[in-house]
Parts: C-alpha cells; structure tokens; sequence
C-alpha cells in the first residue's frame, strides 16, 4: 500500500509534500530560485534599498553578488528594526508591509531575542508541519495515523504592546495557523486547552481531555513528553483503579511522535520505553527555531534530517573554525561538506537577512542534504580547548547508559576546578541511575577522547582531569526551571553546556537547600 501512496503524493504538483520532494532532488537549485525571490519581494523595503536588492536579484549569479554585497548579521543588528515593527510605526522595514507576530526566541518577552514572524512564514511553517505528516503518510502508507486525533502542546502566546499583535513561542502562533481540518476535526484537545498560560494547568487539562481518546499522534519536546506520559499514566490508574505501566496502555493506537525543541535522541529510548508499543511506534525528528523550520526526519531509516530547501528559507553555512572572523567564509548547500560543523546562518521571507540563527550543525550527507544539530554557537565548552559540544556530550551519555547501564533523564556541564586540575562536572538527573558510577564517567572519558582530538590531546598531556558525576535528585532541574523562569512553558529548556557555573551553581544550591 505505502508504494501507491508515496507514489500518488510525490506526484502532486504543489502542496506540502512538493517542497520536501524538490529539497530531495534538486536542492541548490531550489535555493538559488528562492533567493532571487526574497530579494525581489524585499527590493522596496529600507533593508532592500540599502542594499539594492532589485540590481542583485537579477544578477548573473545572485548568491554571490548576495554575498558580496550583505553582511552576516546578529540581533543587535535586527533589534531596532524588531522595536519600531512592534510599536507599529513603521513598515515596508525589512519585509514589505508591516508585522503584528513576534516570536521568542530565547529568554522572556521582556529581556530575550524577539524575532518578527511575518504572515508568508507562518504560511510556510504551516505547509512545513503538515508536509511531515504527509512525508511519514507516503513512506509508510499508515493511513490508520488518520483513525484518530492528534495532540501537539504549543507553547504560550500572549498580546504584544498594540491590539491586535501576539508575542510568544513561534509553536504557539502557529498552532492557530493550523489548517481547519486540523484545528476542528483531528485536534486532541481544544484552543482554550492549549492556550492556557500555566503550564502544570495546561498538562493536567491535557491529560483530562485525552485520558479517553484513541490518540494517534504526537506532536512535542521530548522533555515534555516524559512528563507528560508519567502525569497520563499516574491518572489513568487512579480514574480506574489499575496498574498500568505504558502509555499504548492508555493509548493502544498510538504509532507516530514528532520531536521538536531539543535533540531526540537523548529521550529516545525513555521515550518509547514508556509509550511500550515497539511494534507500531515511529519517531520523526524536526529542526525549527523562531526565525523558521528548517529541517525534518525524511527517511525512518536516518536519524539525520533533510534541510527543507523550500520553505521560505536561504541558508549560508560559517565553518566553525570561521565563526566571528572579520571575513569568514559563507557557503551554501551547494558548497558544503560531511562531518563539518557550520554555524547556520539564514535569510527569510519574514525579512531575516544573512542571520546569525546561534545554531551549530553538521553534515551527514550532502546529496541530498542530511544535518544533525551539534549544538549552538554560545554553549561549546572550550574554556581549557577541549572543544566539546552539545552533540558529542549527548553522545557520550547515550555510550554510557548502554555500557554502564542507567537512563538519563536531564543533564547539564559545566567546567570545575578539581584539585591541581580543571574537568567537567556533569550534573545528571538520572530515571535509572547506574551501579557503577565510576565505570559510567569512565565510558563518556573514553568516548570524548575517541570523537575529540582536542579533548584526547589536553587528557593525554594530564593538563585536564576526568569528567565528575553529580548525580541529582529527582526534579532538581524542574525546581531550577521554575525557579529561574518568569513561566515555563514548551520553549523553557535546560541549557547543556555553560563555560560559565552559574546554572551549576544555582543547581547545587537547589540540591543542597533540599537535602
């Protein structure tokens, strides 16, 4: 069946899937028509005249005369044209037009990076959402996925400075940009649910509306997923009087999780421990961030994620080595090679320009072209010139719970100074700790030294010490969250990595006001 119905899907001429289909087959030529038309559509706004968007769309080669001509750019550049977008007393800035939807992109609606969100990419991030569903319909041709609803948990949206504007987490503006037959037909739970501003409320509420409803997809972070299985389950034999230990007890049909918001597979394996259904159940991984989605889990088969070369979306690649020279290198998917890290750096039809997204990915293939997230530019650890990164730390976690035994539930590094010589403190929140902690530091030593030249050499030359294990009690990283957190909602994250020990710090301070 799968076979007709890819084949029907892929043969459509427009539409969701086409997009993923052209990323496929012919994706620098995708990009380079898209760039010409953000350039084209952009020509009369102040960015486009600054920089005479009209003279390089029709240029010969557009992408170079784009970036000979535009600069790499940061929020402090994007900040004041983001202000006078919000105050509503401009327009045509840096998107034809003006903007009444503004996403968070780290940090609070007060002191964190807001990025305007125009109604083209809302469109486009729509298409992109149910362009996964349709890419997982015509590879597995599942149509039981359509025989009950879905449930996705966006985050908090609020009213910005004008009546009539919303800031908040791009998911949540989204979620009122999903397709009608979505929105009434197949959502878990109502609009007033997933709008309810506090978090516990909002779960709980989820739990209630869903506890009887035959759910077939997900769609969440990982992080919160977890949670939101043990609030299902814990319900679910109160309401009637069992012991059940799964999810798929609660949820029989259940067969498809789309991640978001943090890497999948440090949760992975807890996740479809707890779910329980190992023969019908599928994990899709997606790559989205306030300024776009990017990229998505294309073949069950590759954990990597195809970069979607047509969403609204042209990306320029800074090797890492590059990142903060005066004249760094920019390359584009055509240009790009495997095993790499790049900074990822992007221009949008919500008028991002050569954007510095923060992220850090790397290639797995480039034909067509296949990403994993390595982490984000601010939180490498490289205090000492380990040169570690979120990647590889999650890594070397996922080696150690399967050759010392234990489950990781939440974890955060820091450097220590640990007598005569420096080392990394892992804070771990484990689900399972491991019997041996020794042996379970000892693997993520090892494993860093394999993937690590810079760590191996610093190990070898004894001028840095072993990783230290802090294990934490349970909910010590929830209690942080809360603690640091005007409202935790579906963007709040534990950061991974911090040269800094501040989170540490604050962490153990919990920990030690608890004991």
């Amino acid at each position: 069946m799968s076979h007709w119905i890819g084949s029907a899907l892929e043969k459509l001429p427009v539409g969701p899937l086409s997009g993923i289909v052209r990323s496929r087959r012919q994706p620098m030529r995708t990009q380079r028509r898209l760039l010409r038309s953000l350039l084209r559509r952009a020509a009369d706004t102040e960015r486009g005249r600054r920089y005479d968007f009209a003279r390089l769309a029709e240029a010969d080669d557009a992408v170079r005369a784009y970036q000979e001509t535009v600069p790499l750019s940061g929020y402090d550049d994007l900040r004041p044209e983001a202000e006078r977008l919000r105050d509503g007393d401009a327009e045509n800035v840096i998107w034809p037009g003006g903007c009444t939807h503004f996403a968070v992109s780290s940090g609070t609606v007060s002191e964190g990076k807001i990025i305007p969100v125009s109604d083209a990419m809302l469109a486009r991030d729509r298409s992109f959402s149910v362009g996964v569903g349709m890419n997982y319909l015509a590879e597995t041709g599942d149509l039981g996925l359509l025989g009950g609803p879905l449930l996705s948990l966006p985050g908090a949206v609020t009213e910005d400075r004008r009546p009539g504007t919303l800031v908040g987490e791009v998911s949540g503006l989204l979620a009122a940009r999903k397709p009608a037959f979505i929105r009434w037909g197949y959502e878990a739970v109502p609009p007033s649910v997933w709008k309810m501003e506090d978090w516990d409320d909002k779960l709980r509420a989820v739990v209630d509306r869903t506890l009887e409803r035959d759910v077939r997809t997900l769609v969440m972070a990982p992080t919160w997923g977890l949670v939101l299985f043990r609030l299902l389950i814990d319900r679910f034999n109160e309401k009637h009087d069992t012991n059940a230990t799964t999810v798929g007890e609660v949820w029989p049909n259940l067969r498809l999780f789309i991640s978001g918001g943090v890497a999948l597979s440090s949760y992975r394996e807890m996740l479809a421990d707890l779910i329980g259904l190992p023969d019908q159940m599928h994990f899709l991984e997606t790559y989205g961030a306030s300024e776009g989605f990017f990229a998505l889990q294309d073949d069950l088969g590759d954990p990597a994620m195809l970069v979607h070369a047509d969403n609204g979306v042209f990306y320029e690649f800074v090797p890492v080595d590059d990142y903060g020279a005066s004249d760094p290198t920019r390359l584009t998917l055509g240009e790009v090679e495997t095993g790499q890290r790049y900074a990822l750096h992007v221009s949008t039809c919500s008028g991002l320009w050569a954007y510095d997204v923060g992220d850090v990915v790397r290639f797995t293939q480039t034909d067509p072209p296949r990403i994993k997230v390595a982490g984000r530019t601010s939180s490498m650890l490289d205090g000492y010139g380990e040169a570690v990164f979120a990647e590889e730390a999650r890594e070397a976690l996922r080696r150690a719970c399967r050759e010392a035994g234990g489950a990781v539930r939440d974890f955060h590094v820091a450097p220590v100074e640990s007598g005569d010589l420096p080392a990394h403190q892992w804070l771990v929140e484990f689900e399972q700790a491991p019997t041996d902690r020794d042996h379970f530091a000892g693997v993520i030593d090892r494993y860093l030294q394999d993937v690590n030249r810079h760590y191996q050499i610093r190990r070898d030359a004894r001028a840095f010490g072993p990783p230290e294990i802090e294990a934490l009690p349970e909910g010590t990283f929830r209690r942080w969250l809360d603690a640091t957190n005007e409202r935790v909602s579906a963007q709040t994250k534990v950061p991974r990595l911090s040269e800094a020990r501040t989170v540490a710090d604050h962490i153990l301070r919990i920990v030690g006001n608890n004991a």
